[in-house]
């Protein structure tokens, strides 16, 4: 049973949906004791605001236009870097792309379904398939740090369109 699945273009589109990541984001970094800088905080709200994952260099792109002026790509590197430590935007690995976490106050698995048409992602969380990566790494004795699985195919969406 798959829980909490969520596609991220229709999230990412209601002004409410960004408040609450910003929010969302504040609480996180009040708790980790770190600081949402401005810059930090614009760059996710153009992840979040994205109806797909966007690269390093898109964001990079976003960010000189919404504050018209260069911005170095060390900046963007730097503040995606801590909003992936601060659980709150993965890096989709496949795609050197990023995406907002919709679930930044909770442990889960970072499954993500990748439609190859559109490029939508959704982010799933499946308890079983956590309670297997868990088993096989105490099993072997394997320090698990987390786990990230990308599957590629086609959403609902795209296969009504073809058919």
């Amino acid at each position: 049973m798959l829980t909490n699945a969520r596609l991220f273009q229709q999230s990412y589109q209601h002004p409410q949906s960004i408040t609450a990541a910003i929010s969302q984001a504040k609480l996180v970094c009040e708790r980790n004791n770190v600081r949402l800088t401005l810059a930090r905080e614009e760059i996710l709200k153009i992840v979040w605001l994205s109806h797909q994952p966007l690269g390093a260099y898109q964001i990079q792109d976003e960010l000189s236009k919404l504050l018209s002026k260069k911005i170095a790509p060390p900046t963007v590197y730097r503040a995606l870097a801590f909003l992936i430590d601060n659980g709150l935007v993965h890096k989709l690995t496949s795609l050197n792309a990023y995406v907002g976490c919709p679930f930044p106050n909770s442990e889960h698995s970072n499954i993500f379904l990748i439609c190859k048409g559109c490029r939508k992602v959704a982010e799933v969380v499946h308890l079983p398939t956590n309670e297997t990566i868990q088993d096989v790494c105490s099993k072997t004795k394997f320090g698990f740090d987390a786990q990230h699985i990308e599957v590629f195919g086609t959403c609902s969406n795209c296969s009504s369109h073809r058919a």
